[in-house]
């Protein structure tokens, strides 16, 4: 099931570093060396990087799941939250170069098994709150067998052998320490297998909503009412279960506007013989499956999806997605027809409501991916993550010719990550929406910067940014290849 990667700027130098979850044995335990642990990365450029883990001191410790990146306590310097089997970690940056354990101090839980975790502001007050997805109780000590004994393999179990868990919600309290309201605020009222987190408001009431993915069980939509309270809504809007009625193994999700209507649609990732749902936010709190209709069922049935982007790889104008893809099991091939490793795959938007899959790469067992521009050429890099084998970087080379503009957005009124604010951009006749957001995929975290490819447009006509706090920024004219700054008056 893992491990996650993050894409975020820990040093505040424009470049975007790279911090990957490992499995380490707890300290009583420990016999091997760093190599098992946790690994901060620091971008010098050029495609080259620096390993300054011991440095940082982000290590780590237990058997890491997932990372989400944030500034918590708005210093301006970024945050990590890591999740592990049985406790989290939260991880203050000191803005030197060092990250400091502040997990007892500042209230964070140690219980279950968190595993994906994501920043956003629930109620518009301007402070980083976080949702961490729990996905079942485990026991090594009572682990079941699956397989076939007289076969001489084993497998690993189905969910169903796992009683689930409720999900936690910690709300910031400004000074450093988190309060868990998930009972008060509904959250922990619904028992599922969690997997990955992802936020917007997609009912444009000004409150970020939540979109929860569940291993064979249905999946979760939490509409933010406002005052902390949240109301699951998944069945009624569509997103819990396929359009045939199947629950599915859900894993990795993106909750963004992939058909420029201004409308947030979801994206997952599933099992093989699943398909990857997408699903078009229609308005008034419904979503349609239009996963065989876009031509992403059939091209996604043979494959087992678990991270996940969606940007427009091409700066064609038209949000594309990004699949991390390997089988749940590392010896598919003794029982089925079906093999273990994977390739990754590209679904290119055509702009009419399709898309083209492209498959790529050498196949592996896929799981983390995060994304962001590593090399500072205006096009969405991604960073994948294989079970025993180094990660894998992909520099993204597509798009030739088109023209692009990014948002560094800061916030004052509203959290300084700017994280939930929306972006509405014109260029060359078209118009497309995004929002701030770098809970993305599965166990994974990417730059928080809004991209947007303008095809052919060599600017953009207009540029719209809605602030949680309900300010507004208009520019006109911009200028398009490259990074705008633009800071919340």
């Amino acid at each position: 099931m893992p491990g996650g990667v993050a894409v975020f700027d820990f040093d505040n130098d424009g470049r975007p570093d790279l911090y990957f979850v490992n499995g380490a044995p707890l300290p009583a335990l420990r016999k091997t060396g760093p190599e098992w642990h946790n690994r901060l990365y620091r971008n010098l450029g050029n495609w080259r990087f620096e390993d300054v883990t011991e440095k940082a001191g982000l290590q780590g410790e237990g058997y890491g799941m997932g990372v989400a990146a944030g500034d918590y306590d708005n210093d301006g310097w970024v945050d990590l939250l890591v999740t592990s089997v049985g406790f989290s970690r939260l991880y203050r940056n000191r803005g030197d170069g060092t990250f400091e354990d502040v997990t007892q101090k500042a209230g964070i839980p140690a219980s279950g098994w968190p595993i994906s975790a994501g920043w956003f502001d629930l109620d518009n007050d301007g402070k980083l709150d976080l949702f961490v997805v729990n996905y079942c109780r485990w026991n090594p000590a009572t682990e079941p067998f699956c397989g076939d004994m007289r076969a001489g393999y084993r497998t690993y179990c189905h969910p169903k052998y796992y009683e689930g868990l409720a999900n936690t919600l910690l709300r910031n309290n400004g000074d450093g320490t988190f309060t868990d309201i998930s009972r008060p605020s509904g959250i922990g009222a619904k028992v599922g297998k969690g997997m990955a987190v992802a936020f917007a408001d997609y009912n444009n009431d000004g409150r970020m909503d939540v979109f929860v993915t569940n291993d064979t069980a249905p999946n979760f939509l939490f509409r933010n009412d406002g005052n902390g309270r949240f109301t699951e809504v998944g069945v009624g809007a569509g997103v819990a279960i396929a359009d045939d009625g199947k629950v599915l193994s859900s894993m990795g999700a993106d909750f963004r506007d992939i058909d420029n209507d201004d409308r947030p649609d979801i994206f997952l990732t599933a099992l093989t013989n699943e398909t990857f749902p997408l699903y078009r936010n229609l308005g008034s709190g419904v979503f349609q499956d239009m996963t065989y209709r876009s031509r992403i069922g059939a091209s996604s049935m043979a494959h087992s999806g678990w991270s996940l982007g969606v940007y427009d790889f091409d700066n064609d104008g038209w949000k594309d997605m990004f699949t991390a893809n390997g089988d749940v099991q590392d010896n598919t091939e003794l029982f089925s027809s079906r093999a273990s490793r994977q390739r990754n795959q590209v679904f290119l938007n055509q702009g009419n409501g399709t898309f083209t899959s492209v498959l790529f790469g050498e196949a592996a067992q896929h799981r983390g991916a995060a994304f962001g521009d590593l090399d500072g050429d205006g096009r969405v890099d991604a960073v994948v993550t294989r079970l025993n084998e180094p990660a894998v970087l992909l520099r993204n080379t597509m798009g030739e010719g088109n023209h692009w503009l990014a948002l560094k957005l800061t916030g004052k009124k509203s959290n300084r990550d700017a994280l939930g604010t929306k972006v509405g951009v014109a260029a060359g006749g078209r118009e497309q929406h995004n929002h701030v957001t770098t809970a993305v995929g599965y166990l994974s975290s990417s730059e928080k910067l809004v991209r947007f490819g303008l095809g052919k447009a060599a600017e953009a006509e207009l540029v719209e940014v809605i602030w949680p706090a309900g300010g507004k920024t208009v520019l006109r004219g911009v200028k398009a290849d490259r990074v705008v700054e633009i800071t919340e008056e």
